[in-house]
């Protein structure tokens, strides 16, 4: 424990740690090298009460601490960070808006099955000229009567095209007028009349986690499907990613840590001129350096997450952590990655892929060029 965590924080991370050890890793390089998205495991994670699980039990969460959501996170990573990014995405892209925002008839119809494993929920703001311009958003829902139509396509969006993919929020144009855009976030179930999800293969990384393209042919919606008002739809999106960076600074963090603890059982492993690597100084202060990164970027989150949970802005440290932590990663895995040396970069070894996924953390939920900027403003440049 430290200053941030309690029992019940460690407690939830050695259960989260025994699943990932037990039940993901034996498979990951698997599903990995299939890019397969695997139900059972999402069920499992459902089981085990990691979805829905900052959301009030009222409707069907645990109710339990935004740190303690990081954590549950940061263990996965340390395994398999596709699996990591199942969780954060479903949890703070899928359900966070419908709790944060959606009616109470929302949150009653959607959330209870969305803390369960057996149903995934998507969010939709990425298009071909909409990514760290949120206000590029193309895609369109016109009022007509007691329903929206929707026109328009999305790229990027996780969870929303498996076997338990249930629908997505998506941010729209519901009005233009001398170039302002309106925008607003609607609510689109899967099975709707128009609306097609197309997996997207060939990816680097995050290989077991589903990603697809999303398109919107005159789809019909209820106008009860319009979530958090009219024209509210840039404020809850970027809101949502405010705490979104929090659940990637963890993937970074958890991976970082998973790709060290490999580095270093490998260098007391292999022996070079007579002994162990790691008694050479260049890899004991690479392993040293790591550490030191990994312990700077624990607490940075961590104390993000802390004023979150205690109800103060937390948007500069979101990005601040989010930045650092996936930079942090990059260097810790191809730290780590030198350390093995050429069995470094086969498959076999685990370290090939940590490298590989660590790559979409410095692009997701903000690119660090966006993120300095983010940052820029909040220090009053």
């Amino acid at each position: 424990m430290d200053i941030f965590t309690n029992e019940s924080h460690e407690k939830l991370r050695m259960k989260v740690r025994e699943f990932a050890e037990k039940e993901i890793k034996p498979i990951a390089q698997a599903l990995d090298e299939k890019e397969q998205f695997y139900a059972p495991l999402s069920k499992r994670m459902g089981e085990l009460g990691l979805f829905g699980i900052t959301i009030s039990p009222k409707y069907g969460g645990h109710g339990l601490s935004y740190l303690s959501f990081i954590i549950a996170i940061e263990e996965l990573a340390r395994v398999d960070s596709s699996q990591a990014a199942i969780l954060a995405s479903h949890n703070s892209l899928g359900i966070g808006p419908i709790y944060n925002y959606g009616t109470e008839e929302q949150k009653l119809k959607y959330l209870p099955k969305l803390c369960t494993g057996d149903a995934l929920w998507a969010f939709g703001l990425t298009e071909t000229n909409a990514g760290s311009d949120s206000r590029g958003t193309a895609s369109t829902a016109v009022l007509n009567g007691d329903h929206y139509l929707i026109n328009g396509s999305k790229m990027f969006i996780s969870n929303a095209s498996t076997e338990i993919s249930a629908g997505v929020t998506i941010q729209v144009i519901t009005s233009e007028k001398d170039g302002k855009k309106e925008l607003s976030t609607i609510i689109v179930e899967r099975g709707t009349p128009g609306y097609r999800a197309e997996k997207i293969n060939g990816k680097m990384m995050w290989r077991a986690i589903d990603t697809a393209r999303l398109y919107f042919d005159n789809v019909k919606v209820p106008k009860e499907n319009l979530m958090g008002g009219i024209g509210n739809g840039s404020k809850i999106m970027l809101e949502t990613l405010d705490s979104g960076r929090l659940t990637i600074a963890a993937m970074g963090l958890g991976l970082a840590r998973g790709a060290y603890e490999m580095a270093a059982k490998y260098a007391q492993k292999r022996e070079q001129f007579g002994k162990p690597i790691a008694k050479f100084q260049s890899i004991a202060f690479k392993l040293a350096d790591m550490a030191t990164k990994i312990e700077l970027a624990k607490n940075t989150l961590y104390h993000a997450c802390w004023l979150k949970d205690n109800g103060q802005p937390f948007a500069k440290e979101a990005a601040m952590s989010k930045l650092y932590c996936a930079e942090m990663a990059r260097e810790v895995a191809d730290e780590a990655l030198q350390i093995h040396g050429a069995y470094g970069l086969m498959r076999e070894y685990d370290i090939e892929r940590f490298y590989r996924d660590q790559r979409l953390l410095q692009i997701g939920e903000g690119t660090s060029e966006i993120l300095r900027l983010v940052i820029s403003r909040h220090i009053g440049l």
